[in-house]
């Protein structure tokens, strides 16, 4: 018996999820010991890269199918809101490079620990959509929104931490930066969510 082949559209979308979630891991693992900065920010970037030519296929599908298995709008916002994700992490591992900074400090360890747990929480979601399982999806935009109120916890202790402590105009300018870059891809994957709830409520 002849498995029948998955939608193009679930699995571009599918293997944008897991592109995100092998960046996001990626990019914990290696953010707490920066050994290598520059082969850090290369692989992040591959990682774009990669997700960008999901979104061409996207793109690329849409413009030659008639019939999608669910709105277009929906399958263009989902995939540009998680495109945000990847180029977010891949944005904040270039800054690394561009600013000498090779000492992450606990702050951007914990950001990089709720964007891999956001990561997780997309995929998970994403696969439930191919399934066409909508209603469990659900859990998976509440723990999202959870991650994001975490993010957000996150910058305000840094932000008042590093005017506290950090004097050196220049390092904190830095620092500062990568905090909000950090807080904005949590964003992002609440953004995920927020398409995820909506094709939910046009779909069940």
């Amino acid at each position: 018996m002849k498995l029948k082949k998955k939608d193009i559209f679930f699995q571009t979308l599918e293997n944008m999820a897991d592109t995100i979630v092998h960046a996001a891991d990626y990019f914990s693992q290696h953010v707490s010991n920066l050994q290598n900065v520059i082969e850090f920010t290369s692989e992040m970037k591959r990682y774009e890269s990669k997700c960008d030519e999901f979104t061409h296929t996207i793109i690329k599908e849409l413009n030659k199918t008639f019939i999608t298995p669910i709105e277009r709008d929906d399958i263009m916002d989902l995939t540009t809101t998680m495109d945000d994700v990847l180029d977010g992490l891949e944005a904040t591992a270039s800054r690394f490079y561009m600013y000498h900074l090779t000492e992450p400090d606990e702050y951007i360890i914990q950001f990089a620990d709720i964007l891999r747990q956001s990561a997780y929480e997309i995929q998970k979601a994403v696969h439930l959509l191919s399934q066409k399982k909508l209603l469990a999806i659900r859990e998976h935009t509440i723990r999202l929104n959870d991650l994001e109120n975490q993010g957000d916890e996150l910058l305000r202790k840094c932000i008042n931490n590093l005017f506290a402590t950090v004097s050196d105009p220049i390092e904190l300018i830095k620092r500062k930066e990568i905090y909000e870059r950090l807080e904005t891809t949590t964003d992002a994957c609440e953004h995920v969510a927020n398409r995820l709830e909506s094709i939910i409520m046009r779909n069940s």
